[in-house]
């Protein structure tokens, strides 16, 4: 109990929050452009910087960052949930030995499942925030109109239901893989390197966080899409398609992707996810490391770039 409710998993889930909201703050345009790709299917333009020139010239300037805010919120309530039941179920399992690669993705699961649980209506709201105003090319699309946070949440309640919050949390639980795949990788990477050398560069932490994103994201991002366009929940669908989040609908959702643009359909917008969030958690896990070990230091504990 000790090592759950202990400084250590404290500080690794602030400084994970930190991280991740630095990190989405300086490529957030690009998860903006990604976005747009997977919600609107009609959109012609497939790379991510004409994505980017086409909303700057329709909905102005600053459009890049709409949603910002939410999303943030979003991200910092996620991340510290994750990297706090991360590393306590670790500080748990692992009591002092080294861990291992079947550790990391079984502790990475578990702490997904927990994170997905407690804050998808979170990122249900942020997503349609995040849409909101945007000039879609499909006209199934059917536009929203929330003042903010608090007045998503209680037109989502009062119109679509109280499970509406959790639209697309199956396919969330489903990538829960993807954070386990991450941190697997990130994990397994940073011990291999620290078996060559005493202490992990800053180029070092940037690149296998980098390099565990995109392996994670390649594996499951078609899977990231139906979770958007579950999330949006607002396209013109027939009742029992309805995105409750259920396998039926998320095999409908594949089947119709996949029929009308072909097999590469499902990997619509994979650059721009690639690019942001390769960067992103690269970013992230840098400021992460660097976050923990510096407080560690100062609380005269171990650093986090040993373990």
């Amino acid at each position: 109990m000790a090592s759950v409710l202990s400084y250590e998993s404290l500080v690794h889930a602030v400084a994970g929050a930190v991280g991740s909201m630095t990190a989405m703050t300086v490529f957030f345009p690009l998860d903006t452009a990604r976005l747009r790709l997977q919600v609107d299917e009609k959109r012609k333009s497939k790379t991510t910087h004409m994505v980017l020139l086409e909303i700057i010239k329709e909905e102005g300037l600053l459009a890049p960052y709409r949603g910002w805010f939410p999303v943030i919120s979003s991200l910092c309530c996620s991340n510290f949930v994750y990297f706090y039941t991360f590393n306590s179920l670790k500080a748990v399992w692992v009591k002092g030995q080294h861990s291992t690669t079947g550790k990391d993705l079984v502790v990475g699961f578990v702490a997904g499942v927990v994170n997905v649980l407690l804050t998808t209506p979170l990122w249900v709201v942020n997503t349609r925030l995040k849409l909101q105003g945007a000039k879609f090319r499909n006209e199934d699309i059917v536009p929203t109109n929330y003042n903010g946070i608090i007045d998503a949440f209680h037109q989502i309640i009062r119109d679509e239901g109280i499970l509406a919050l959790w639209n697309g949390t199956f396919p969330s639980l489903l990538l829960v893989f993807n954070p386990a795949i991450q941190f697997m990788f990130y994990e397994g990477l940073k011990r291999q390197l620290l078996k060559k050398r005493m202490k992990l560069s800053s180029v070092d932490v940037f690149i296998i966080g980098a390099i565990a994103k995109a392996i994670a994201t390649t594996v499951t991002y078609p899977l990231q899409t139906v979770q958007s366009i579950l999330r949006f929940g607002h396209h013109r669908l027939n009742p029992e398609n309805r995105t409750l989040g259920s396998l039926r609908n998320i095999l409908y959702l594949l089947h119709q992707r996949v029929r009308r643009f072909g097999i590469m359909g499902l990997y619509k917008g994979l650059e721009a996810k690639l690019l942001q969030t390769a960067l992103t958690a690269a970013l992230m896990f840098l400021v992460y490391e660097k976050l923990t070990a510096a407080t560690f230091t100062v609380m005269g504990l171990k650093s986090a770039l040993k373990r």
